[in-house]
């Protein structure tokens, strides 16, 4: 109950940061009803950065959500099976509809999340620069640069690897500072596309973080090696990258017209907490890693989809899960970190990790070797531990067919679901029923499996310690 005393809200929950973590989290809020605010400190613009693709569990999510039909029509389908660069296609099977590596580039991707948020009522309040927060045990209030003081039940940090909100919540972020950096962008060039694949091609040989590709309406997107890391995230000037280009390839290829640069470092480090009170971290606030293996997008959406519902459980008051985010999530990222990290070293030159690559290319012949590489990378082989000694509660349910349909095609709304036989009626207006034959799955909003079996009494106990207390009407 809030306390006479208490200021206003003026919204359910605050979001730090418009990029796809915060706007995939603010649209499975609102697909709850969830009052959210996104603030952006920067102004309303097409933002460009080094994301180029989704891996197999965040296209699994679009397609639980039923946006993936958006994002193939402007994506591109790559088969499965690489790690630092090593090209191993899987011989066999994997468990996933949707076995493949979708490129896409992530200014696509922000826009495809960004209009399905604003079809759910999503608000943005673009150059809105958060600059103070304080909170208490009935919300969090947040100050931002031009003296505006906004208050909401609680407040969540997507705002990038220097987190404003990180900060001054005073939560430590230890790891390792960029050893190296690179030079991204897409700009025009004036040399030939052979010139382009000879020299390229050359400059690999030794340098394996460097490249030049065509990209659309006629430029060409570049990554090449900075000459240090910078002390400013400043975006590198068309002159620094044609220097790093001749430094490296002989030829700046005759860069020119710029349609954006940026830079990105190896730094790797782990937020220590994800929750403070009221206040969360989720995507590079929360963990920041070497951009090897394209993991830091993906790992942001999937912290979104695990919290995004429960925090819609907890303002309507049904059930409190939210320490189950760091729980859950933080496992997982340190995972990433270090699969990022062993991606980063391998792409040495060096004679050591050149030796370790070699060794690494004739294990990944094996295909149990290059299963696990491949299922870790695509972040479906995470297990949560819901202390159950079924091996499939826990693990994210794969899309099978049913007799009407897919699953998840049954999943859009992001509510619960309940596959089987069994009753869940006490709990309608949180979790979904489909009929069928076997065992009976209880799934997550998320689409992990919950809970397995074919006893009621087990299932109501499996309801209640995930979706809360039955409906006070469904009393028997």
């Amino acid at each position: 109950m809030t306390s006479h005393n208490a200021p206003m809200r003026d919204t359910d929950v605050i979001m730090c940061g418009g990029g796809p973590t915060g706007t995939m989290l603010a649209a499975e809020l609102r697909l709850h009803g969830v009052g959210v605010l996104v603030l952006e400190k920067d102004p309303k613009r097409d933002r460009h950065s080094g994301s180029l693709g989704l891996h197999v569990r965040s296209i699994e999510i679009m397609d639980q959500r039923g946006l993936l039909g958006r994002f193939l029509a402007e994506g591109k389908q790559y088969p499965l099976g690489g790690f630092a660069g090593i090209v191993k296609p899987l011989t066999g099977p994997i468990d996933t509809a949707h076995p493949y590596l979708l490129g896409i580039p992530q200014e696509t991707t922000e826009r495809l999340l960004g209009e399905h948020a604003e079809s759910l009522g999503v608000k943005v309040r673009y150059e809105s620069e958060l600059t103070g927060l304080a909170q208490d045990d009935e919300g969090v209030t947040a100050e931002l640069a031009d003296g505006t003081r906004l208050r909401a039940s609680y407040l969540i940090g997507c705002d990038g690897g220097r987190s404003t909100v990180r900060k001054l919540l005073g939560v430590g972020f230890p790891g390792e500072p960029a050893r190296h950096e690179w030079l991204l962008g897409e700009a025009r060039i004036t040399a030939s596309a052979e010139d382009v694949t000879a020299v390229v091609t050359e400059v690999r040989k030794t340098q394996r973080g460097f490249g030049v590709v065509p990209a659309a309406d006629g430029y060409h997107r570049f990554v090449v090696p900075a000459a240090g890391v910078a002390d400013t995230p400043a975006p590198p000037t068309v002159a620094e990258v044609a220097r790093q280009l001749r430094a490296h390839a002989g030829t700046d290829f005759g860069v020119h017209d710029p349609r954006w640069t940026s830079r990105f470092g190896d730094a790797t480090r782990l937020a220590d907490s994800y929750r403070t009170g009221r206040v969360f971290l989720a995507g590079d606030a929360a963990h920041v890693h070497p951009p090897t293996g394209g993991q830091g997008l993906n790992l942001g959406l999937q912290d979104a989809f695990n919290l995004g519902w429960k925090l819609a459980a907890a303002v309507a008051g049904h059930i409190d899960l939210l320490d189950t985010y760091e729980i859950e999530r933080r496992p997982v990222a340190e995972n990433v970190l270090s699969l990022s990290r062993a991606q980063a070293e391998l792409l040495s030159t060096e004679p050591g990790p050149s030796a370790v690559r070699r060794l690494l290319t004739e294990l990944m012949d094996i295909e149990a070797v290059n299963r696990f590489l491949i299922e870790r990378t695509a972040a479906i082989d995470i297990h949560y531990d819901f202390g159950a000694e079924d091996p499939l509660v826990g693990r994210r349910m794969p899309d099978i067919p049913l007799e009407d349909g897919r699953l998840y095609d049954r999943m859009h709304a992001g509510r619960g679901l309940l596959l089987g036989r069994l009753s869940a009626s006490a709990w309608a207006d949180r979790v979904d029923v489909m009929t069928g034959d076997g065992r009976t799955l209880l799934l997550r909003p998320d689409g992990h499996v919950a809970w397995a079996g074919d006893d009621q009494r087990e299932l109501d106990a499996a309801l209640t310690r995930w979706f809360g207390d039955p409906a006070p009407s469904a009393d028997k």
